[in-house]
């Protein structure tokens, strides 16, 4: 059972909301090449957490790790939670999620470029209907309202899109770049989901962004994008995001899910969209036209309908950006 929304939880979960909103306009104004903004966001939050899990590991190395099911402890293979915990496999599925979340914040932060910040935040919010789309490969029932508001939010999207294409087919390639950023997360959602079962926090969100840190590395020598040689501003404004969205943002939601359901969080994270929105209308004067606001309304009235009429207890979270 999950533990009630207290006043604790719904603190938590404004500070959530509020770091994850700064994202996108703080990233759309730092100078700095996309893959660099990306490597550097998850380098320096992998830098402030890895202390942490060092910290703790002798403690729990000390305690017997029973995992209690609901008939007892489980044991042998046959047990739902048998296949992650073996070590190796659960090292890959952490591997794993972690390039998915570097491919999302890779696609996603280009996209800030080429398209507004309100249209790339509300493409890339759409995780919530792939993580709905997986269900439905995997035979999963799915509610008609669930449908529904997946259809509404979609068609949100090509609303927003359909703005941009007006405006250049440069935006339209940047609402395409965050649409692939919302496959992404969706992906590192749903391994999160699982993983997340047998796994300490802090332990996987060290082990995902470390990943994601890595991988982006490679991808930013690779393509020849400088990761050095900024001003004192824009450095300021890179560890500015590490600690909002990153720090207070990612790994806040991460520790919420231990004992919020990921309904909850879900629901919570929609209001990324128009708080990004006005941060960038107040900070780049990057103000939505009435086309594009009803497009982001449709596409919060579409996910909170997805998110209501989901199960209780869905096999994924959704993951800020």
């Amino acid at each position: 059972m999950r533990a009630a929304v207290g006043l604790r939880t719904l603190a938590l979960l404004g500070v959530g909301v509020v770091a994850v909103s700064f994202a996108a306009p703080l990233m759309a104004w730092l100078v700095v090449p996309p893959l660099a903004i990306a490597f550097w966001r998850n380098a320096l939050a992998t830098a402030a957490i890895a202390p942490v899990v060092v910290a703790r590991r002798p403690r729990r190395r000390a305690q017997p790790d029973m995992r209690m099911s609901q008939d007892g402890p489980e044991r042998g293979a046959s047990a739902p939670a048998a296949t992650f915990a073996c070590r190796r496999t659960r090292a890959w599925l952490v591997v794993l999620a972690g390039l998915c979340l570097a491919a999302h914040f890779g696609f996603w932060i280009s996209s800030l470029s080429m398209t507004s910040v309100a249209s790339s935040t509300a493409i890339v919010s759409l995780q919530v209907v792939w993580v709905v789309g997986f269900d439905l490969l995997r035979g999963a029932v799915v509610p008609t309202r669930v449908v529904l508001g997946v259809l509404v939010a979609v068609a949100g999207a090509v609303v927003v899109s359909g703005v941009d294409l007006s405006v250049s087919r440069r935006a339209l390639a940047g609402d395409g770049l965050a649409l692939v950023g919302s496959v992404a997360v969706a992906a590192y959602a749903v391994l999160g989901g699982r993983l997340r079962q047998t796994m300490p926090t802090s332990s996987y969100t060290l082990g995902c962004y470390g990943t994601a840190a890595a991988a982006l590395l490679v991808a930013a020598l690779v393509s020849g994008q400088e990761l050095t040689g900024y001003d004192g501003r824009q450095w300021a404004g890179l560890v500015l995001l590490a600690t909002t969205a990153q720090l207070l943002g990612h790994s806040v939601f991460n520790h919420l899910l231990a004992t919020v359901s990921p309904l909850v969080v879900s629901l919570a994270l929609l209001l990324e969209i128009p708080g990004a929105a006005l941060i960038a209308a107040a900070w780049l004067g990057q103000v939505p036209g009435p086309a594009a606001v009803g497009g982001l309304v449709l596409i919060l009235a579409g996910m909170a309908l997805v998110v209501l009429s989901g199960p209780r207890e869905p096999t994924a979270a959704s993951v800020p950006a």
